[in-house]
This record gives C-alpha cells, structure tokens and sequence, in this order.
C-alpha cells in the first residue's frame, strides 16, 4: 500500500485534540473521514506528536497508507475538499517509504507559544492567543528560560498523567521574542527538542508568565527544575496560544 505525508494545519479549538475518540470531534477524525471518502474503508493514520485539545497546528504531520497510488497534489486537494467546513488543510503532501513513520522517523519538534499583554481582551485573535493584562520583563524571563537549556530531568514541568517513560528529556532550544503587533505586546516562545513531554511546554511557559510578572526571580526557575516535584512548578497556562510548527526529519519529505 503506498505511503503518503502529510503536512497538516488546524485550528485546535473546536477539537477535542488530535488523537481519535469516540464521542468528541478530533482532528485525527477528521482527516480519517476524509480518507474514506476517497477509498471507502477504515483509515488509520499516524502523527508525529498528539496535541491537546485546544492545542493548534501549522507543522503537523501525519502518514496514511492508500490502497492505490495517488498522485500527491490530487491527494491534498481531495481531502482538503472533503475535509470542509473542519479548520483543517493539508498543505503538503509527499510519497514515503513503506518504513517511514511520522513519529518515529522524526527527529525534532518545535512549538511556538504566542502571548498577547494588554488588558482589553482579545477578540480578532480569540482563542488564537493567551492574553494576561500587563507587559513582562523580557530580559527576565530570558534569563529564567536559560536555566532549562540542555539535559535535564523535567518531572517539574510535566504532567502527571504524562505517560513517557523517563522525565529526562534535551531541551535544544527556547527563545522568547517580543513582537509589536499593533494590537498590543505579544511574546512568542520558541522551543525545540527531540521530542517533549506531556503538558511540558504550557508548564514552562505558565512559569516563566510569572517570572517576566515579577511573581518569581529568573533562579526560582533552577530551583523548580532542581526540585523535580510537580508542586514546584508554576501555573499550567492554557492551550490557546500553543502551536506544533513544525517537525525535523533527517531527509524532510516535504523538500
């Protein structure tokens, strides 16, 4: 059965995440159904990280396996037809080796998180965004995310209903930018690491939120990831503001 990647993009909010459930929409749902309006049958399809609900895309990726050969432009325009009115696109698609997995040919994930600081809230970016009511020290909450480069064991920073086997993760990079939007201060955060684990990105970003509000010192950050206990950690934030942008391969199928 021939292979196809899929480089996928979705609004997060009116899914209940990516991963199939039986009762609630999912984006994996969604192209799943796509699929079977083009060979009627049940489709499985594979992705290289599961995000939560609420939790947005411009990067995913995704393999399906078809019964026959398609031609990859007509396949992303079939079931980006067949996938309205769902916020879901397949932007790209690619033939793969019969081997290649979405997830564990992948060598890299990156996130981006985006922050909105003013107090009218957010209504053009509604649920796009996470919004707190003040501007943040930049420089400090820089200098906080310093002290979570590398190796590290993150139990801190991860969900307690995580499911990976080791807490202990490589962080390779975390960059906070802050961005003038004509809508008010926006700081993104750029992160990127082999894999991450459940919840870890909203649980560093919620508190490093802290730090660049003055609730926290830049080395409470060292001590919350040297502490490794959940308790430690700062507020969870919420998902809104989350994106999966992009996921590395060692030959990107997309090139």
């Amino acid at each position: 059965m021939p292979r196809y990647a899929l480089l996928v993009e979705y609004d997060g909010g009116p899914f209940a995440g990516w991963q199939r459930q039986a009762d609630q929409p999912s984006v994996q749902g969604a192209i799943e159904a796509a699929l079977a309006r083009l060979e009627p049958r049940e489709h499985t399809i594979a992705a290289a990280g599961r995000t939560d609900a609420g939790v947005h895309a411009r990067g995913q990726v995704a393999h399906c396996d078809m019964a026959k050969t398609w031609d990859p432009f007509r396949l992303s325009e079939a079931l980006n037809f067949h996938l309205k009115p769902a916020p879901v696109a397949i932007r790209a698609c690619a033939t793969v080796a019969d081997d290649w997995h979405a997830r564990f040919s992948a060598v890299e994930r990156r996130y981006t998180f985006r922050l909105l600081a003013r107090r009218a809230p957010a209504t053009l970016e509604a649920g796009q965004v996470w919004r707190v009511m003040n501007p943040l020290d930049l420089g400090a909450m820089q200098e906080g995310a310093a002290h979570l480069l590398g190796l590290h064991d993150f139990t801190t920073f991860r969900s307690t209903m995580c499911q990976a086997a080791s807490p202990v993760k490589t962080l390779d990079e975390i960059r906070i930018e802050e961005c003038d939007t004509g809508a008010g201060p926006e700081y993104r955060f750029h992160l990127r690491a082999r894999s991450f684990l459940h919840n870890q990105v909203r649980s560093i970003v919620g508190t490093l939120e802290r730090v660049g509000a003055g609730s926290w010192a830049p080395e409470d950050v060292k001590h919350a990831l040297e502490a490794r206990d959940r308790a430690a950690c700062g507020p969870v934030c919420p998902p809104d503001g989350l994106y999966l942008t992009g996921v590395g391969y060692p030959d990107d199928p997309f090139c």
